[in-house]
C-alpha cells in the first residue's frame, strides 16, 4: 500500500466508473477532546490550580498561592488554545472519502497526503459512538498491510502502536457512515446486501458476516 500525493482534491477527482458513496471531515471540537485529549489536559490544569490554592498557608501565603494558581490557569488556557488550533487545522485539512472501490484518507496540514486503501485490503470496520453525536470508525487491514502510526495520527485507532489501524475520527452520524462502508465492502466482495440476505432467510437477527458496529456510548 502506498501513500501518494495527488494534484487534485477528492471528491472532485475519482477514476471513471467509481462512485463516491460518502465524504466528510472530523468535527474539530470532538477531535480536540478525544484525539488531542483536551478533556484530560483541562482536568489536569484545573486539578493543579485547585491544589495550588488549597495548599497555600494562611496569611501572606494566599497572595503567592493566587499568583501560582493564575499562572496554572494561564498555562492551561494556552495549552487548550493550542490544541483547539491544531484540531481546527487538522479538521479543515482532513477529508475522508468512501467510494464504491476504496477508502481514501486525505491528511496533512502543511503537506497534503492521500492514503489510498482498496477494499481488498480491508478485513472489517467497526464503529464507536460518542455522546456528542460523533464517532470513530477504525478500519482493520490485512496483517501484511501496515501504515506508520506517526503518519496516521491522529487519524488512527488510539493506542494501537504495534498494529496501527487507520480510523475515521470524530465524524458525524458515524453509525450511518459505518453502514455505508459495510455495504460497500460486501458489494466489493460479491456478497449480497444484508437486507437481501435477511429477506432470503426470513430472519430479523444481525448476520454473522455483517459489519461489526461496537456502539459504545461515551460521555
Amino acid at each position: 500500500m502506498k501513500a501518494v500525493n495527488l494534484e487534485k482534491l477528492l471528491p472532485g477527482d475519482v477514476p471513471q466508473g467509481e462512485q463516491i458513496l460518502w465524504h466528510g471531515r472530523p468535527r474539530w471540537i470532538s477531535l480536540a477532546r478525544r484525539a488531542y485529549r483536551g478533556d484530560f489536559i483541562a482536568a489536569y490544569f484545573i486539578a493543579l490550580t485547585i491544589w495550588n490554592a488549597c495548599s497555600a498557608p494562611a496569611g501572606p501565603g494566599l497572595h503567592a498561592a493566587a499568583l501560582v494558581s493564575a499562572k496554572s490557569l494561564g498555562l492551561g488556557a494556552a495549552a487548550l488554545a493550542l490544541i483547539a488550533l491544531l484540531s481546527f487545522l487538522a479538521a479543515r485539512t482532513t477529508l475522508y472519502v468512501v467510494t464504491s472501490r476504496r477508502l481514501v484518507v486525505k491528511i496533512g496540514v502543511a503537506l497534503p497526503l492521500f492514503i489510498n486503501i482498496p477494499f481488498r485490503l480491508i478485513i472489517a470496520a467497526d464503529a464507536r459512538l460518542y455522546g456528542d453525536g460523533t464517532g470513530d470508525i477504525p478500519v482493520r487491514l490485512m496483517p501484511e498491510e501496515r501504515i506508520s502510526y506517526l503518519v496516521l495520527w491522529p487519524h488512527a485507532r488510539p493506542f494501537h502502536f504495534a498494529n496501527p489501524q487507520p480510523a475515521l475520527r470524530c465524524v458525524a452520524n458515524a453509525a450511518d457512515v459505518a453502514d455505508t462502508l459495510g455495504r460497500a465492502l460486501r458489494q466489493a466482495a460479491g456478497q449480497p446486501d444484508e437486507a437481501t440476505q435477511r429477506a432470503a432467510t426470513g430472519t430479523t437477527e444481525p448476520l454473522a458476516g455483517s459489519l461489526a458496529l461496537a456502539k459504545r456510548a461515551a460521555a
